[in-house]
């Protein structure tokens, strides 16, 4: 009945409103849509049909989207279906996992926290790869802790070793999730392993090597596969310079993160002298937010994650102390060690990796988190006659009341949650205080309801609040938007300077939406540079037009009439199309930029109609509002070209690419960076008319290295072919002949 409930709340919560989000990331919507209808493009994880360009991360969450396409077709429902399923099995498999050591409430609590942390209540409903990467390395911490299950015999040792291989096989497909990040369970794996192990040391080296060897394989074969296959009978390796997966494994994807030096990033905002990093980067995080142990519990990283932070920390000291002196290979103390290896070595990681890094990256943690929350709150039940224990339990909830108050009230939506929370919160301690004291057990019981109630209420909310909206862009955020008093925690590391916030060096405070692209909350700020104007604006908007620098029709994007001059940076379009709308809880942008409330759903699942409120065209990190009129022209484009369009950067060219059903070249990859193609490889492709259409707009910001090869195609077109605005975007048809 109680697992029943679990799985019915949780297919509510990863499947209400799921549509909502369109296209979600059209980046990997457009990944997939490829991969339905082209089988070397599923392979590689080819952003187009025509396989041009891969996506800049490895290939395994797009198979599961591109069959789901190749089956419903393309809609919003078939992409995010696989995220949605993903989202139940990790809650029944982490059910399962606790269930087994710790009983079967333990389990279903751990089920509930689980699906009720806002970040994964929004990454279940989303279309990044973390959602398949979390429910891998769930099933590897399952396979493990089953691996120690079983007596030093030659059964159980045959039994043990193949649940090593399977640990090893879940971790191998993680790495062809999101590749090296699954490799952060690993050190917490690590213990429990030489620890609890019944066997002696030759099989445990044995049953390790196992695990490699499983890893290496189920890995390995694609990553071989990129290594063998000539570049000329594969797409380029998106993200990378030289055209190589392993580059983009140990450097942009890799080592990179953690030190800050991602070769071809690109930093919204304007560049400036010198061509270092902009004000406010470098390696104390810069554009990512601030490092330090307190990174994850400030600004809006904390409403992702960390309401019951303080508990689940707790929780691995409590549960080792109620489990004590037990036998050496107990698995109630390996899952305790491994959870909390997980959860320690992880935010540990997130805490202090200078690079790219975004609020979403933190549902990694809810597994291990709800996991020990739960573990620590039957061990105090279990010691609930000891003194410590009777001690302890109101002191953490009175703690965690005051943290969770303080999260909620980072935001303006339901001033009045806060107060319930500390209110309730307090109640339920004082309960647990008096029933220590006079030892009632139905106090205890009341207690023990109202501290649940107080303490779940915000993520509840926060995720409640999610499922009822649409998210969409590539950067996304669970919960109402803060205030911007509470932005101090994110990126810039100053007030303002968090997604939703104002510019890092400038004196905006900005507090817009931080719920991520939702129709109602679609105002989502990403960190700038310099002062730019992109410190605060709205996914899918040209920041230039922010600042009333629109293109004008007639004339080359940027302003100019020169028809010799290429197009200038983030120049798609006129600017932000419809009306100065609010958030759909009755709260206003506070950084200037239109928050919008609906968007018409067109072929591409939101393109059509200025109402939309969405940039034409593209930018870094939001899809813009496709033309509708430059859309038909792709459908009309022949089936001959391999190409309907090319355009720089792959936001842009994802939009087209899933209005138009027609591969778009993405020139450059995601960040325009990337040095594919290069001239003379775009000039033959135009020469054997491959490529029909080029559609004018550069990414804007601030490239931290990388090609420059972008820009020289768009200077080239610019000033071989004769420019035609249509619908405000400026196009050129490549299959006429060149201007003079």
């Amino acid at each position: 009945m109680a697992l029943g409930a679990m799985l019915l709340a949780a297919c509510a919560i990863f499947f209400i409103n799921l549509t909502a989000s369109g296209y979600a990331n059209e980046f990997y919507s457009a990944a997939a849509q490829a991969g339905s209808v082209s089988w070397k493009a599923f392979l590689w994880g080819s952003l187009d049909s025509g396989n041009a360009i891969t996506v800049d991360k490895s290939p395994a969450a797009l198979w599961l989207m591109a069959l789901s396409v190749r089956i419903l077709g393309l809609n919003s429902f078939a992409i995010l279906l696989p995220e949605a399923l993903i989202g139940v099995a990790t809650t029944y498999l982490l059910y399962a996992t606790v269930r087994r050591y710790w009983g079967n409430w333990a389990g279903i609590v751990t089920g509930f926290i689980f699906m009720l942390t806002p970040v994964a209540a929004l990454m279940f409903r989303f279309n990044n790869p973390d959602a398949l990467l979390v429910l891998l390395m769930t099933g590897a911490t399952h396979a493990l802790l089953r691996f120690l299950e079983y007596a030093n015999h030659p059964s159980g040792n045959r039994k043990r070793t193949w649940w090593m291989v399977l640990a090893g096989a879940l971790i191998g497909f993680g790495f062809l999730a999101k590749q090296l990040q699954v490799l952060l369970v690993l050190p917490g794996f690590a213990l429990p392993f030489l620890l609890a192990s019944p066997t002696g040391m030759v099989r445990r080296i044995l049953d390790s090597l196992a695990a490699i060897g499983s890893i290496i394989v189920t890995a390995g074969w694609w990553v071989l596969l990129t290594v063998i296959v000539p570049a000329s009978d594969r797409p380029y390796m998106g993200g990378s310079q030289r055209n190589s997966f392993l580059e983009l494994t140990f450097g942009y994807n890799g080592f990179g993160r953690l030190t800050g030096s991602e070769e071809g990033s690109v930093i919204p905002g304007h560049g400036h002298e010198g061509g270092g990093m902009p004000a406010g980067g470098g390696r104390g995080g810069g554009m990512w937010g601030q490092t330090g142990l307190n990174r994850l519990f400030s600004g809006e990283f904390g409403t992702q994650i960390s309401w019951l932070a303080p508990l689940a920390f707790a929780g691995i000291v409590i549960s080792l102390l109620v489990i004590g002196r037990a036998a050496r290979t107990d698995v109630r103390r390996a899952s305790v060690i491994a959870f909390g290896g997980w959860l320690i070595v992880t935010w540990l990681v997130f805490s202090f990796m200078a690079g790219i890094f975004h609020q979403y990256y933190t549902v990694a943690l809810a597994p291990a988190l709800a996991a020990l929350v739960a573990i620590g709150a039957f061990s105090l039940w279990i010691a609930r006659d000891k003194l410590w224990a009777r001690i302890v339990t109101p002191i953490l909830i009175v703690f965690t009341a005051f943290w969770d108050f303080s999260l909620a009230g980072r935001s303006q939506w339901l001033p009045w949650l806060k107060w319930a929370i500390l209110i309730i919160g307090l109640m339920g301690a004082l309960g647990f205080a008096l029933a220590g004291l006079l030892r009632i057990r139905r106090l205890a019981l009341a207690a023990l309801i109202l501290s649940v109630i107080g303490l779940m209420a915000g993520p509840a909310a926060w995720t409640l609040y999610t499922v009822s909206q649409g998210h969409m862009g590539s950067i996304v955020l669970a919960g109402p938007s803060l205030s911007s008093e509470s932005m101090g925690g994110g990126p810039g590391g100053m007030h303002g300077g968090a997604p939703g916030g104002g510019r890092p060096g400038g004196g905006q405070h900005g507090g817009g939406e931080a719920g991520g692209m939702a129709p109602g909350n679609m105002q989502q700020g990403i960190p700038g540079g310099d002062g730019g104007p992109m410190g605060s604006y709205q996914m899918g908007q040209d920041p230039m037009n922010q600042q009333g620098q629109s293109s004008k029709q007639g004339q080359m994007p940027g302003g100019s009439s020169n028809s010799q001059q290429a197009p200038s940076m983030g120049s798609q379009g006129p600017g932000p199309m419809g009306k100065d709308f609010s958030g759909s809880q009755g709260e206003s942008s506070t950084s200037g930029v239109p928050s919008v409330p609906s968007q018409r759903r067109g072929k591409s699942g939101f393109h059509d109609g200025p109402e939309g409120g969405r940039m034409k065209g593209g930018s870094l990190l939001g899809g813009g509002r496709s033309s509708s009129k430059v859309v038909v022209m792709l459908e009309k484009s022949s089936d001959s070209y391999r190409w309907a369009a090319a355009t720089t950067g792959s936001q842009q060219a994802a939009g087209y690419q899933l209005a138009s059903q027609k591969p778009v070249m993405a020139i450059g990859g995601f960040n325009g960076s990337d040095p594919y193609p290069s001239l003379e490889q775009f000039k033959q492709y135009v020469k054997d008319k491959q490529i029909h259409y080029y559609i004018a707009g550069e990414m804007g910001g601030h490239q931290m290295g990388g090609s420059g090869t972008a820009t020289q195609i768009s200077q080239w077109v610019a000033k071989h072919y004769t420019a035609t605005t249509v619908d405000g975007v400026t196009v050129y048809d490549l299959s006429q002949q060149q201007a003079s």
